[in-house]
Order: C-alpha cells, then sequence, then structure tokens
C-alpha cells in the first residue's frame, strides 16, 4: 500500500470525542435539570437539546471524515468570505444580543454564533494561505503582516459585540497556526508585546472588564458581584474532594451558580464525580490533543499538517482558558468547555473541526 493511500480514521480521536460528548449530556442534564425544570417545567430542556445538537454535530463530523480535506483548498477564500459577511451582519439590527454581547443569529433559542464559525473558518483559510506562502513566512512585511492583518480585522468585529473571550481563543489559536508554518520567534515576541498594551487598552475602555481582573485578584472583595461566579465555582469544586458527591448530587446547580450548564460545567462535574472524574476528563482531552499533534507531523502535506495543528490548537486553547477560569487561574470570561459545555453552535464546530483531523488521519504516513 502506498504512503499516502486512504487508511482508517484515528479510532481513539473517536473514541475519545464520543466519550467526552457521552459525559458532555450526562452532566449536562444533572447541571441544568433543576434550572430547566423552574424555568421550562421540563427538567430534561437543556439536556434534549445538547443531545439534538451532538448527533447533528456527529453528523458533520462523520460527513467530514469521509470528505477529502484538500476539497477544503478550493473553497478556502469563500469560507473566509462567508465568516466576514456574517460577523459584520451579527453587527446590525439582524443579530440577537444575549447575556449583554450582540453575537448571535437566529430566532428564539436556536441560533449560530457567527465568532464560533469563524474560528474554523478561519483555519481553513491559513493552512491554505500559509501553505502557498510558506516561503515568505520568515520574513515581517511580506510574510507575517498579511495574515495577522486579516486577524486584526476579525478581531475587530468580534469586539464590537463585544466578546472578548472568542477574541482570546481565535487570536491564540492564529499564532498557533502562524508559528507552526514557520514564523521567527522574535517577530511574534515582537507582537506580544505589542498586544499586550492593547489588551491593556480594552480592559480599560470596559468598566466590566476591570472589574473582572480586580475579582480575579480578590474575589471575595466583590462575592456579591463580579467574583460570585468563581466563589460559586470554588464552593463547588472544594467539596467534591476525591470521589465527589456522587452524580446528580450537586449543590451548586441549586441555583447557585448562574447558567451551571454552559461555561461553569466543569466544576458541576468536579463537584459531583470529584477529582477522578475531573482528571478523567483532562486525560481525555489529553489523548485528543496528542493524536491531534500527531495527524499534524505526519500529514502528507502542508496544508493538512497546519490544518491539523489549527484545529488542536483551537480546542486547547478553549480547554485551557475553561479550566482556568473555573479553577479561578484566570479572569472570567464566556468560553466554553469543548463538548461538555451546552452550547450548539460550538459543539457543532467543534464536531466539524474533529472531522476535518480524522479525514487528515486517513492520509497519515
Amino acid at each position: 500500500m502506498a504512503a499516502y493511500d486512504r487508511k482508517h480514521p484515528d479510532l481513539l480521536i473517536i473514541v475519545t470525542v464520543l466519550l467526552l460528548l457521552g459525559i458532555g449530556v450526562v452532566i449536562v442534564y444533572s447541571a441544568s435539570a433543576i434550572k430547566a425544570a423552574q424555568d421550562f417545567h421540563d427538567s430534561f430542556y437543556f439536556a434534549k437539546r445538547q443531545l439534538m445538537w451532538a448527533v447533528a454535530g456527529l453528523g458533520m463530523m462523520f460527513f467530514m471524515m469521509n470528505y477529502d480535506y484538500t476539497r477544503l483548498k478550493k473553497w478556502a477564500k469563500a469560507i473566509v468570505l462567508v465568516c466576514f459577511f456574517l460577523l459584520v451582519i451579527v453587527l446590525t439590527p439582524l443579530g440577537v444580543e444575549r447575556n449583554g454581547s450582540q453575537a448571535w443569529l437566529g430566532i428564539g433559542s436556536f441560533g449560530i454564533q457567527p465568532s464560533e464559525a469563524s474560528k474554523l473558518g478561519l483555519i481553513i483559510f491559513y493552512a491554505w494561505y500559509l501553505e502557498r506562502h510558506q516561503d515568505r513566512i520568515h520574513e515581517f512585511k511580506k510574510g507575517l503582516l498579511p495574515p495577522l492583518g486579516l486577524l486584526v480585522l476579525a478581531l475587530g468585529l468580534i469586539m464590537l459585540e463585544p466578546d472578548l473571550g472568542q477574541s482570546t481563543v481565535l487570536a491564540g489559536t492564529t499564532l498557533i497556526v502562524i508559528f507552526a508554518a514557520g514564523a521567527q520567534v522574535k517577530h511574534l515576541m515582537g507582537l506580544a508585546s505589542l498586544a499586550i498594551p492593547a489588551f491593556a487598552a480594552l480592559v480599560l475602555v470596559a468598566p466590566y472588564r476591570l472589574k473582572r481582573i480586580f475579582a480575579f485578584l480578590d474575589p471575595w472583595k466583590y462575592e456579591l458581584d463580579a467574583g460570585y461566579q468563581i466563589i460559586q465555582s470554588l464552593y463547588a469544586l472544594g467539596p467534591g474532594g476525591l470521589m465527589g458527591l456522587g452524580l446528580g448530587r450537586s449543590r451548586q446547580k441549586f441555583l447557585y451558580l448562574p447558567e451551571p450548564q454552559t461555561d461553569f460545567v466543569f466544576c458541576i462535574l468536579a463537584e459531583e464525580l470529584g477529582f477522578i472524574g475531573g482528571a478523567t476528563v483532562l486525560i481525555l482531552f489529553l489523548l485528543l490533543l496528542w493524536r491531534g499533534v500527531r495527524a499534524a507531523i505526519t500529514a502528507k502535506d502542508t496544508f493538512g499538517s497546519l490544518l491539523a495543528i489549527g484545529i488542536t490548537g483551537m480546542i486547547a486553547v478553549q480547554v485551557i482558558i475553561n479550566i482556568g477560569v473555573v479553577t479561578g487561574s484566570m479572569p472570567v470570561t464566556g468560553i466554553t468547555l469543548p463538548f461538555i459545555s451546552y452550547g450548539g453552535s460550538s459543539l457543532v464546530l467543534m464536531l466539524t473541526g474533529v472531522g476535518i483531523l480524522l479525514n487528515i488521519s486517513r492520509y497519515c504516513r
């Protein structure tokens, strides 16, 4: 058999993702049952929707797993144009505001989040662009500046929503792809030195962001305001201990922690399943990231390699930020835990990305 003949997809990636999805549906139900019963008179309200989105996402995953990823090259420019179109449209009256951010397009509880789609769309575009211009990536003006200009434009549109969390994930993922393509470390370090004051300016112009920073440093000083979620999250993590209180026995889900099925679902998981349950989820993520990096290293072409490292990096950045927020290691920002947190757009797009990763694994060396 030739080195690049089509093979079976990476079974470990499939099993790991299915396990994370299963854990996610169960924990979403456990975390949301009280809130769902109170608000919608149906304790399965969020769980049923999570299961529906999981099925839709799996459909996309298995479709992309069998769709030759090299065909995405011809769609790269069209994909990024659609992403920017959606990022602009969401800022018009057609956009839907939720939790203080106009980041959704849709009707009622069903909708898409363009910033979620833009992460995967830009990964595809950057993989295509950087493969074509890899010989210039070590140059700042001709190689590094064009993709960074596109990133700044995307970040500017997302910050108008505003959504600092998604902007951070997109920036982190893009830098991973650019570094993997061969950008010089000195150029990236120079950009980082410029990004720090820019980030500080974004925090200072929005009082609620500054309050989150203060709450991160001393949450008990703001226990009824910006520090409330961090404190309640720590109250969930502490009693979990080694083995947890038991599945379904969380105390914080009794309306102490707002929206426990979304960004802070991991603390409910740790409260009910303990250190062992939380560590198991983190090990599953590490397995997924390992296989993703392996697919990137052994991909048959540069496009596949950059695509794989971009998707893997996107998952890694989101996991790091979410776990950091839940454990009080980072300021609060609205980033979901991949495959676990409740959320349709995030789940479907993540599974679509995994499908592309699986297709790349079919042609690895």
